[in-house]
């Protein structure tokens, strides 16, 4: 595995090595002893996976409230989506900056976010699958978002307005510090 810190603090593209052959390929998901030499957080509370019908869908911008922060390692298992990642850390050198990543599953590649950012995607084609591997358990009562157009973020989401937006998502609250 290759690890590339992106401009956000603490945020990495992980790229597995791929062992192709005649039957197809090979490649580690999630390699424990790799996160913990780059000194990343590797517990994992839960994976899930999330199925979007639609080119242009958006989820997010979603993040937990304390105590129940959560690490998050993403990747696309089934077409493509631009994976979107913003700093909430007030204390961070990289606050209110977001950083975008295009995931598919032919690049194979993975993101890594550290606790205390938001995160959202936009399909960029119809039938993408992403999963997740999360370091805490899903708790409602702390789920938290920011709006996915916030003016003050400024995120340049390359598909356009959504083409299919939960009403959640859609109400969620400009980002306010």
């Amino acid at each position: 595995m290759t690890f590339t810190e992106t401009n956000l603090a603490g945020m990495f593209i992980i790229t597995p090595d791929v062992f192709p052959d005649e039957r197809g390929s090979f490649e580690a998901a999630w390699q424990l002893e790799a996160l913990a030499r780059h000194g990343l957080d590797t517990r994992l509370a839960q994976a899930s996976i999330s199925t979007n019908r639609r080119r242009g869908t958006i989820r997010g911008l979603h993040y937990q409230a304390p105590p129940f922060e959560e690490v998050k390692i993403v990747r696309v298992i089934r077409g493509v989506a631009w994976d979107v990642a913003v700093d909430l850390r007030p204390d961070s050198p990289t606050f209110r900056q977001w950083c975008g990543v295009e995931l598919s599953a032919e690049n194979h590649r993975l993101v890594y976010l550290p606790r205390g950012f938001a995160h959202g995607y936009q399909t960029l084609t119809d039938d993408t699958d992403v999963l997740y591997f999360v370091s805490a358990p899903y708790a409602r009562d702390r789920q938290r978002g920011v709006r996915w157009d916030d003016p003050a973020l400024g995120i340049a989401w390359p598909a356009g307005e959504p083409t299919a937006i939960s009403q959640r998502d859609r109400q969620f609250p400009d980002f306010s510090v």
